[in-house]
């Protein structure tokens, strides 16, 4: 594929990519973007409530 080349260790195995960011740079982000979802999909979540009332009581918010 034009703009990607493998790199391969001295068994011939591939071991990294080396990508034309001019060529691929929308794909890359779009990769890029899918795994750092996929690694934060076990991170502790707090409600948009509970945040609310921190911000409430710390007098960053009014209401």
């Amino acid at each position: 594929m034009e703009g990607i080349q493998f790199v391969s260790n001295d068994k011939g195995q591939k071991v990294g990519v080396l990508i034309d960011l001019r060529k691929h740079g929308e794909l890359w982000e779009d990769f890029y973007d899918s795994l750092t979802a996929h690694l934060r999909a076990e991170e502790p979540r707090e409600s948009l409530a509970s945040v609310k009332e921190r911000l409430r009581e710390q007098g960053k918010l009014g209401g």
